[in-house]
């Protein structure tokens, strides 16, 4: 009787997780067709000396160790700082591939020159 109680055990998480392996893999191929242009996050900044480290690391772990896989670039725009904001995240950008600093100008140039689609 303990026998035929821990197969029945058994066999339902295997089947359990037979069906959940089937889930992630049509949720795979559904949805990443449509993202394949990728995500952009847009940061500004200004006079965040004492917080802007703390702030983009913790969203850099949840971006890469997260489920945003879709994330394309992370762009700070530093709106005139008059600190070492730019400095410190330039410094976390030479560590992360996906970071990327601009000025507010540049960052506006960007987004004014976005095709809607």
């Amino acid at each position: 009787m303990l026998e035929f109680i821990t197969n029945t055990i058994f066999w339902t998480l295997a089947i359990y997780g037979l069906f959940e392996i089937i889930k992630n893999i049509i949720y795979i191929s559904t949805y990443t067709k449509f993202k394949s242009d990728g995500i952009y996050v847009i940061i500004a900044v200004k006079n965040q000396e004492e917080k802007i480290e703390g702030f983009m690391r913790s969203i850099l772990f949840k971006i890469l160790y997260g489920r945003e896989e879709y994330l394309k670039n992370i762009i700070v725009a530093d709106l005139n700082s008059s600190d070492n904001t730019k400095d410190i995240v330039r410094k976390l950008s030479k560590d992360y591939d996906i970071l990327k600093v601009t000025s507010w100008k540049d960052c506006k140039e960007i987004m004014d020159n976005v095709d809607e689609q």
